[in-house]
């Protein structure tokens, strides 16, 4: 649930890029004002719903992993673009390249677990001139010259900022699995509090990295998100914790927990267990726990955050325990959410059904730094 990154913070995000641009939108009196909400018996299609829905406010494409070369250095990533609508169905009616319908932006993270060093970049553009875009009649998202493109059977991520760098072949070796209930996954009461949310929860990963100069042929596992909706989180919701898990035994899991002004977790969360045939079962809240035990706090944002983790999940036998690669995996004060989040590379160790199992994943605590405002700027 990316990462990273939900609506309402979105929407407030569009309305403070619209200050950043030099060049203001250009909007003719016919527009669209209305988006399609993230309703129950949604009939995904595909490949057509990997690619960007334009008539949700928001969107975003989530890619996680972990990756070793030949002689074990190891590195995590996160690559995570976002399309945020600016008027109805994304269509101002107007044929200037200077009309901004949509913002886009994009997180790259790089962790370096031998250095304990954590490398993050974002960008922000516009749609006009070609800067940034999603397409939606083919799988090509891009933000300058960070790329996400479709290969035969696979997707292909390329991106690239000061000192690092990664271009990266990703092919699924499970089935995709869609997330919630009747096509949606509920964050709240409300009709329409709620996305459309799917997963390959295992993508073989091949390619290079690049550090300070120093090329990485590296493999691994990722994990894939694309998520879209128009109205997820409600007033009464300030953030969240979101765990991703991939075990040895062939099995994954997907919970998250998001967090009330009131201190209680909202009922409507949920996760997904994916058996090692690629099954996906959901998850309501009473089927799993998640008990922090220990905590960070950043030195560039003050932020305390939790910092290790025990997850349950009763039905299925599995008790975990998830511990962050390296502690400082913090992306701060960014302007594209004008907050700070932690998103990082974890590893995992436990039992299911009894058998050890070890695995890796990654954490998104979303916040922490200040509750996510529900409202446009003044």
């Amino acid at each position: 649930m990316n990462k990273k990154r939900v609506v309402k913070a979105a929407i407030r995000v569009a309305g403070m890029l619209l200050m950043i641009f030099l060049v203001p939108p250009v909007v003719s009196q016919e527009t669209e004002t209305s988006f399609r909400p993230a309703l129950p018996g949604y009939d995904y299609r595909f490949p057509r719903d990997f690619y960007s829905h334009d008539d949700f406010r928001i969107e975003w494409w989530y890619y996680t992993g972990h990756m070793e070369d030949a002689a074990g250095r190891s590195f995590g990533y996160q690559l995570t673009f976002f399309r945020v609508a600016l008027d109805g169905k994304g269509k101002v009616k107007n044929a200037s390249q200077w009309k901004i319908d949509h913002i886009y932006f994009a997180h790259m993270t790089l962790s370096d677990i031998e250095n304990e060093k954590f490398y993050f970049f974002e960008r922000i553009n516009r749609a006009g001139l070609g800067q940034a875009g999603a397409e939606s009649d083919q799988l090509k998202v891009w933000n300058e010259d960070w790329s996400l493109t479709e290969g035969k059977n696979s997707h292909h991520l390329k991106a690239r900022e000061g000192e690092a760098a990664f271009d990266l072949k990703l092919t699924p070796s499970k089935p995709l699995v869609i997330h919630g209930r009747d096509g949606v996954s509920q964050k709240g009461e409300a009709l329409g509090n709620a996305s459309h949310y799917f997963t390959f929860p295992r993508m073989q990963t091949e390619g290079q990295v690049t550090l300070k100069g120093k090329n990485y042929r590296v493999k691994g596992l990722s994990w894939m998100d694309h998520e879209f909706s128009s109205n997820q989180l409600n007033e009464e919701q300030i953030g969240w914790d979101w765990f991703s898990v991939q075990l040895d035994n062939g099995t994954e899991l997907m919970l998250y927990q998001i967090r009330k002004k009131n201190g209680t977790i909202e009922k409507n969360s949920s996760g997904t267990w994916v058996d090692a045939d690629g099954m996906g079962t959901h998850l309501v809240l009473s089927e799993y726990s998640i008990q922090s035990e220990g905590q960070w706090v950043s030195e560039q944002s003050g932020t305390t955050y939790p910092a290790e983790w025990t997850l349950e999940v009763p039905k299925y036998g599995v008790r975990l325990k998830v511990t962050p690669e390296m502690a400082n995996q913090e992306l701060h004060n960014l302007r594209s959410i004008a907050t700070s989040y932690w998103e990082g590379s974890v590893n995992v160790s436990g039992t299911v059904k009894g058998q050890p199992v070890t695995g890796k994943g990654y954490v998104e605590l979303v916040g922490y730094t200040q509750p996510l405002k529900q409202e446009l700027p003044e």
